[in-house]
């Protein structure tokens, strides 16, 4: 799988019980050593950017196997248990306050990993636009809280990171490998069983039309809009244009003061495309959707409504619930394992002896 995607979990409140964290760290440590050690550091970039397999692990770690908890408890061991020195991987970020220090500490991390100034400046701008598509392009309602970075020695890195709406959390993955742009379908895949409406979404790949228009937009001149907004847009606008969209109700068009300060900023700084007029300071959520709603009623340029959430599931259910058991996907996971094994017995007994130790986590304090 290259890419990413989303998973929505249930609000449990609570924490986990010392005893149980404990041993979650010690067996993340063991996972990630034998991973690292067998298929490389990409590797388990590449695994926890998968919701599915990153589900997977939380529920071999023992914790709750559907829970918001999931995402916030298992990242915080994965930090405590990877090393940089030992693994060739550092996890900057976390929930709450710990979330906003991410881009002082991939900057202490890179470091410790040897990683230029360059490199470490395109890590940083990843960690932050990622954030920002999720908050401001992706209009689901759901806000975040939760942003773990996990990256490698070489540069290549994932985001794990959680929005919350009302008692439900979402959670997004992203990738560096294949990601063309930040703002072209970056999720992909795997997903989530509740679907929200009136989604606005900005990184849709039939929304193409929507995000250049939307940069013309600023590069022209922002106060041209004021022609069209006086606080809301009306119908006569849209009729001169001859463009109006094929949906019914109505959107409200608004920006705010601050918007129109950094509309301005981005005009002067001329945007060359979309992913760096998002990228922009002070750029937020209502700025972009209003210059995506102008896009569509004034030009025709069609905005794109569809939730990119899906299910998000390994094999199914017994009971069919969210689908039937796939046996196909089943008998390839099976099949996974034996060649493993397989492996093992015709001498290469590393794997077999790293996957022995695993239990001696469990029994220790």
């Amino acid at each position: 799988m290259r890419r990413t995607g989303i998973a929505e979990l249930p609000l449990h409140h609570g924490r986990a019980p010392p005893w149980l964290f404990k041993r979650m760290v010690k067996l993340s440590r063991a996972i990630a050593d034998y991973i690292v050690y067998e298929y490389g550091e990409a590797e388990l970039i590449r695994r926890l950017a998968s919701p599915a397999w990153f589900q997977a692990l939380a529920c071999a770690l023992g914790f709750d196997w559907h829970s918001s908890g999931t995402t916030t408890t298992t990242t915080g061991a994965l930090k405590l248990a990877i090393s940089p020195e030992e693994h060739g991987i550092a996890v900057a970020g976390g929930k709450g306050r710990a979330s906003r220090r991410a881009p002082e500490e991939i900057g202490e991390l890179a470091e410790v990993l040897g990683l230029s100034p360059p490199r470490e400046e395109e890590l940083i701008r990843a960690s932050r636009l990622s954030a920002k598509v999720d908050n401001a392009c992706v209009q689901d309602g759901y806000t975040l809280y939760h942003h773990a970075f996990f990256f490698t020695s070489r540069g290549e890195w994932c985001v794990v990171q959680q929005g919350m709406r009302e008692r439900y959390a979402r959670r997004y993955h992203w990738l560096s490998e294949g990601v063309e742009s930040f703002t072209r379908e970056p999720h992909a895949g795997i997903a989530s069983e509740r679907r929200e409406e009136g989604v606005l979404n900005l990184v849709a790949r039939e929304g193409e039309e929507v995000r250049k228009t939307s940069v013309d937009l600023v590069r022209d001149n922002p106060l041209k809009l004021r022609r069209y907004l006086g606080g809301q847009l009306t119908l006569d606008h849209a009729v001169q244009k001859l463009a109006l969209p094929a949906r019914h109700e109505l959107r409200r068009v608004d920006i705010s003061e601050q918007g129109w300060r950094a509309l301005m900023r981005a005009h002067e700084l001329q945007p060359a495309s979309y992913e760096e007029l998002v990228a922009l300071r002070g750029l937020g959520a209502k700025t972009l959707r209003a210059l995506a709603l102008l896009s569509e009623l004034l030009f025709g340029a069609e905005c794109s409504w569809r939730d990119p959430a899906k299910y998000a599931f390994a094999h199914g259910g017994k009971d069919g619930i969210p689908y039937p058991v796939d046996r196909e996907a089943y008998d390839r996971s099976i099949s996974l394992l034996r060649e493993a094994l397989e492996e093992a017995k015709l001498g290469k007994r590393e794997k077999y002896r790293a996957i022995a130790r695993l239990s001696s986590f469990l029994t220790q304090e």
